[in-house]
């Protein structure tokens, strides 16, 4: 059974400035700073690119989507997701 651990990034930020153990405990951060961002629910000790392979939400297609440019690269819309504006959830 995989883990999870719940990712936030801020709005305009390329890198996570939280990542926490429970989604509660996520979203109480977030509220009591006011942030602004989105929520990621993400696998532990498997790549994006990998889980969504092995739950049938992605198939490479084409060479260059089994390449390091496109792995390094890849996100999911399949995976769990929350945005934030000022503390509140959208």
């Amino acid at each position: 059974m995989l883990e999870y651990v719940f990712v936030f990034i801020g709005e305009g930020s390329s890198i996570p400035s939280g990542i926490f153990s429970e989604f509660g405990k996520s979203k109480d951060w977030i509220r009591k700073n006011s942030l602004s961002g989105s929520l990621n629910k993400l696998p532990v000790d498997i790549s994006l690119y990998d889980w969504a392979i092995s739950k049938n939400y992605f198939e490479p297609k084409r060479d260059n989507q089994k390449g390091s440019l496109f792995i390094q690269r890849f996100s999911s819309a399949s995976i769990e997701h929350w945005h934030f504006e000022n503390g509140m959830e959208k």
